[in-house]
């Protein structure tokens, strides 16, 4: 049994290890080999053959990418699909209704037009976007920074009127007229919308998708915070039906909390009942939704049955006459005609068109991957800004403010069975007919209970907080992020904190490349493996051989970096150790003249009854502008790790052998080339050898293209593994010639009748200090 139980586990053994016989491979020596075909690029008029090309096939595809209906409405399975499609449009239809309603108080429009916001975008996603599962709509985040641009562009000062003509008052006495104000705000509002969908069109046809890239988890997660923040305060005072200010701008939001806690005891206790009533109901009631998913088919549309009763309770009771309540007062029924934006107000809301296309694209982006990862379809995200900017166009002419999706209303699509946009369109005729009949049974509905269901839908984007301290521990960098861009964007605004936490998340990212991870690296006995020699115990540093490996790309901001971090991993600096040398050859060839010292085979004596004035104190300052590098020194090298017999402080070069492993690094700029052949140059002149591993084939490119390599600088000191360098070292020790060189050196300085000449010179250009060099490039 014993011998069978070997057998079975001989296989096994073998399969644990592996051995490989092979060449020694330098880059030269690969490539020789290997037969190296440099790419070629194509041609222009290749490019263009190619970009022009069409067929019927092609033709084809390019109608689907931008129709992906065709794709997906072909395939629908009727029996399967439809039912579920249907319970899931209707579900979604009475949320969409009453968030449509709610989020139009936060672009501080009439409610009514919060109905053409779920409504119209959804006709055109229909056909435009690549998500099956998002439901399309206003989302408290997007309207509320539509808003803030509402709210400056027309605040309420600038429609103050004389009291015979006014319809309305701002509760401070002062009258204004609402009705021209609200029909600049819906102008401004549908404007910035058609904006932002031109925006959203033109990033899709320049297919820069990718912009979404640089919203990293831990910003967009601290921006929805905030913005949670800046909805909440901007409801509160609603349900508490506290007449403020506009504010808008930096501090605006400490301004508001201020004026609303001035003017708290003017609070409508009917309108406070109803609102923290509200809150509390929906709060328990989606709580018991999450909580017991599994077991109930359809979650309990919980905002439309209190908007129901809400309603019905202000109507009977008749509290706007009774208790003075802020109620919703006129819906308008029907649509309202097309009209094309003012484009002369584009200037004014560039900037802030620029930061709601983007975070409107990458909120919907965001939550259409999540379900694209879950269904195991895919998303374009260059075709959503397409998607997405014709949508916003569309329905910015129906004066609409901008559309994107949100979460919990596209939780509610899923989670009722949704299986394609076909819920959508569903839930879409569901607003119509609130739109043509409904709308008018709503008017007796309190705002401050439409404010209390936005309030309670932004629990999800509250309990984002409790990612901090997971994010902490996992990545402080990235905390630092979520923190940074919450506080950023609850002090400066929505605009600005977006943008400065988008700068402070690049910054991040240039730090962590300024300064990457590095360390001296050994190897394990008897395999090809190297690992840093500070975190493994068996890890063995090869005699007389340093290897450091730097993780990032090497460019103009990280370059003194490198060069840190090489003093710091061979334990000197190549220049100063130069410099000292050539300081002592002076000495010596002084001393040698002076007949102070003379050579025998046993080395370096003084003469009998001498005072030895070779180990005088060392009183001479160094001075850097006579140690420069020499065009032509000593053909034979002394031994500077022996005793030497001058007073000159040489530190030691316990090391023949450096290689630098770039297997970490991505590209290299022409600074950082200029500064690698420099450093090869500092390091051959102390007799150190410097070799490069593991680099990535595109830099080879980068350097033949950057003129790199020369008669001393070749591809035979690239070797394609740090092993292979290690390697080649060894063998390359194992036959050098073993002679004593200081003898011969101090023998030729002896023997000349003429002082050996060092010549001193400046560095030659490509060796001048990386940023001296760009400093005095500027200055000229």
């Amino acid at each position: 049994m014993a011998a069978a139980g070997e057998r079975a586990e001989e296989p096994l053994a073998e399969l644990s290890h592996y051995v490989v016989a092979r060449p020694i491979y330098s880059e030269a020596g690969f490539q020789e080999e290997n037969e190296r075909r440099p790419p070629l690029p194509p041609t222009l008029r290749e490019r263009a053959q190619a970009a022009c090309r069409c067929s019927r096939k092609r033709a084809f595809q390019i109608t689907k990418s931008f129709l992906p209906i065709l794709e997906w409405l072909p395939n629908y399975r009727v029996k399967e699909w439809l039912v579920s499609d249907v319970i899931s449009g209707v579900s979604t239809g009475l949320v969409a209704t009453l968030q449509g309603l709610a989020y139009a108080l936060l672009v501080a429009v009439p409610v009514g037009y919060g109905l053409y916001s779920a409504f119209f975008p959804i006709l055109t996603y229909f056909f435009l976007g690549t998500s099956r599962h998002i439901s399309v709509g206003p989302f408290p985040v997007v309207s509320l920074m539509v808003g803030s641009v509402v709210l400056s562009m027309a605040p309420d000062d600038n429609f103050l009127i004389d009291g015979s003509n006014a319809t309305g008052t701002n509760g401070t006495g002062t009258l204004i007229d609402t009705e021209s104000r609200d029909a600049q705000r819906v102008l401004i509002a549908s404007t910035l919308t058609f904006l932002v969908g031109i925006l959203q069109v033109i990033f899709g046809v320049l297919q820069i998708g990718f912009i979404v890239r640089y919203l990293a988890d831990p910003l967009v997660g601290g921006f929805t915070t905030a913005a949670a923040f800046q909805v909440l305060v901007s409801q509160l005072k609603i349900v508490l039906n506290v007449s403020t200010k506009n504010y808008n701008g930096v501090l605006s939001i400490i301004y508001t909390l201020i004026e609303t806690f001035e003017k708290i005891g003017t609070t409508n206790i009917a309108d406070l009942v109803a609102g923290l009533l509200t809150i509390f109901v929906c709060m328990v009631v989606k709580e018991i939704n999450d909580r017991f998913k599994h077991k109930i088919p359809i979650p309990i549309p919980i905002e439309v049955i209190v908007t129901i009763v809400a309603t019905g309770i202000s109507y009977a009771a008749d509290l706007e006459k009774k208790y003075n309540a802020g109620i919703v007062k006129s819906i308008p029924r029907g649509f309202l005609p097309p009209e094309p934006p003012a484009v002369s107000l584009f200037s004014q809301m560039i900037a802030a068109s620029f930061s709601i296309a983007i975070v409107a694209y990458a909120i919907a982006v965001s939550v259409g991957k999540v379900y694209a990862t879950k269904y195991d379809y895919a998303i374009d995200g260059n075709q959503e800004f397409i998607a997405f900017g014709i949508s916003n166009i569309f329905s910015g002419a129906f004066s609409c403010f901008v559309a994107t999706t949100a979460l919990s209303r596209t939780a509610v699509q899923e989670s009722t069975g949704g299986k394609t946009q076909v819920a959508g369109i569903i839930s879409a005729g569901i607003v119509l007919i609130s739109i043509v009949a409904l709308g008018k049974l709503l008017e007796p509905l309190q705002k401050s209970v439409l404010a209390a269901v936005v309030i309670a839908n932004l629990k999800g984007m509250f309990m984002q907080v409790f990612d901090v301290p997971r994010l902490w521990r996992q990545n402080k960098v990235d905390a630092m992020i979520w923190v940074f861009t919450c506080v950023a964007s609850i002090i400066l605004g929505l605009d600005l904190g977006l943008l400065a936490g988008l700068l402070f998340g690049l910054l991040t990212v240039v730090l962590r490349v300024q300064f990457p991870s590095w360390g001296g690296f050994g190897n394990i006995p008897g395999t090809d493996i190297y690992k840093k020699v500070k975190d493994y115990k068996n890890v063995i540093e090869p005699e007389g051989v340093k290897i450091l490996k730097f993780s990032s790309p090497i460019f103009y901001a990280n370059i003194d970096g490198l060069k840190s971090s090489l003093k710091s991993t061979v334990g000197f600096d190549a220049v100063k150790v130069y410099n000292k040398r050539l300081k002592a050859l002076r000495k010596i060839q002084k001393l040698i003249k002076k007949g102070k010292l003379k050579a025998t085979k046993n080395g370096i004596i003084s003469e009998p009854g001498i005072n030895n004035e070779a180990f005088e104190p060392d009183e001479e300052p160094e001075d850097n502008e006579d140690l420069q590098v020499p065009t032509k020194e000593v053909e034979i090298q002394v031994d500077w790790n022996s005793e030497l017999p001058v007073k000159v402080n040489i530190p030691k070069v316990p090391i023949h052998s450096l290689i630098l492993d770039f297997g970490a690094v991505t590209f290299l700029d022409i600074v950082a080339v200029k500064s690698i052949k420099t450093i090869i140059r500092e390091f051959e002149r102390i007799d150190v050898r410097v070799y490069f591993a593991s680099y990535q084939d595109n830099l080879i490119s980068q350097l033949e293209r950057s003129a790199f390599f020369d008669d001393i600088v070749r591809k035979d000191i690239f070797f394609l593994t740090v092993h292979d360098a290690v390697l080649y070292i060894r063998n390359q020790m194992t036959y050098s010639d073993n002679q004593d060189p200081v003898f011969e050196k101090i023998s030729l300085m002896q023997e000349s009748k003429e002082p050996i000449e060092f010549t001193e010179t400046s560095r030659p250009d490509d060796e001048l200090d990386v940023q001296e060099e760009a400093m005095r490039r500027l200055a000229s």
